[in-house]
């Protein structure tokens, strides 16, 4: 049974359910960051509904949204799901209806209060000024706003009060630096972290539903002793590792390593952090995880370390080695909370710890992230 229950989860088939009840948003993040139980705040006046359009509305994380806002019942008052011209018409469900995807255009948003952009930074670089100039509130998950320095780059577990400097455009961040953050983050409140050096291990979902469907096909095609065929990526990536995610730049980094410095730099507050990463595509149909080895100012100790990450909001501590307890992507997938686990002193720096964080990146990377900032509005 869990096999196809892994399966669901890695096309998005699976949800958890919300938490009973609700909280209103403290007045600042130290605030929302005191709920360990909380993973996104209520909207502060529920009984206002929104206009929200989805544009990308059939591909994995619009999916994901859907699920999402039906489940935590966000005040959805009209849904538009907007596709390309290839999808338009396929229908997406929501709330027990179907309904069909419009095709996207310059005037799809026309008394839209709230618009998620996942369809791709083209459409986001073209579309999402204009929807912003139609009177929505954009909240983007492509890369293409997130240095912008007058686009808040939030993960509200961690800088939620950045959401009131928004000027109609708020981004989304990397999937990759949402699950290492929540992790890192409370650690860095505690003890200061100075620098990190990092390696993720990310899933295909993250590279859309088409390399979900390469993976399965390369394996099938090992199992009937036929070469696997590449096509997403330049290389089979069934019964392989390919240290190669987003194009590489000039220093030898690719543009997905260097997110986690860029952003992180940008969601903390913390100009000077530094992060040495390597980004590793691994065979894994959902949940990315990322092994990190941080340098603090304070000394820490594997005990402080766990009562910190035991109060975490949207964390769950699994770290019972002796039990062979500790965060899996195949145990992660489908859940909105990260895990992090494995948390032991460094033996390269003197104020140092070595952890494990794993988490759905459809989900606290892109999905319920965007949703939780909405909530914040």
């Amino acid at each position: 049974m869990w096999k196809s229950d892994i399966l669901r989860a890695s096309f998005g088939r699976i949800s958890e359910r919300a938490p009973a009840g609700g909280r209103r948003c403290g007045s600042s993040a130290r605030d929302f960051f005191s709920s360990k139980t909380a993973v996104g705040c209520a909207v502060v006046n529920a009984k206002k509904s929104y206009h929200v359009a989805i544009v990308g509305a059939t591909g994995a994380v619009g999916e994901e949204l859907l699920r999402v806002l039906e489940r935590r019942a966000f005040p959805v008052g009209r849904l538009l799901p907007l596709s390309s011209e290839r999808s338009a018409g396929r229908s997406v469900s929501f709330r027990g209806e179907e309904i069909a995807a419009q095709q996207l255009s310059s005037s799809s948003f026309k008394g839209i209060d709230l618009a998620f952009f996942s369809a791709g930074g083209n459409i986001s670089r073209e579309y999402g000024p204009v929807a912003r100039e139609a009177g929505a509130i954009v909240i983007d998950n492509s890369s293409v706003f997130r240095m912008e320095p007058d686009v808040p780059l939030v993960i509200p577990e961690i800088n939620g009060d950045d959401v009131r400097q928004h000027r109609g455009l708020i981004a989304n961040p990397n999937c990759t630096t949402a699950v290492a953050l929540m992790a890192l983050y409370p650690l860095h409140r505690a003890f200061g972290v100075r620098r990190v050096i990092a390696s993720s291990y990310q899933a295909v979902s993250g590279s859309g539903a088409r390399a979900i469907h390469e993976l399965r096909s390369q394996v099938q095609a090992a199992a009937e002793n036929q070469p696997p065929v590449a096509g997403i990526y330049p290389h089979p990536i069934a019964f392989n590792l390919l240290p190669h995610v987003d194009s590489f730049l000039p220093s030898g980094y690719t543009k997905e390593e260097m997110k986690m410095q860029n952003e992180g730099r940008r969601i903390m507050h913390l100009p000077d952090f530094r992060a040495s990463v390597t980004c590793v595509r691994v065979p894994v149909y959902r949940a990315h995880s990322v092994a990190i080895s941080a340098e603090f100012e304070r000394t820490v100790s594997v005990e402080q370390a766990h009562e910190v990450l035991a109060k975490a909001p949207g964390l769950e501590l699994v770290d019972e080695p002796q039990n062979n307890r500790y965060p899996m992507p195949l145990f992660t997938a489908g859940k909105d909370n990260c895990e992090v686990g494995r948390v032991r002193r460094d033996c390269a720096f003197e104020n140092g710890l070595s952890f494990w964080v794993s988490g759905d990146q459809l989900l606290k990377g892109a999905a319920l992230n965007a949703v939780q900032i909405a909530e914040l509005l």
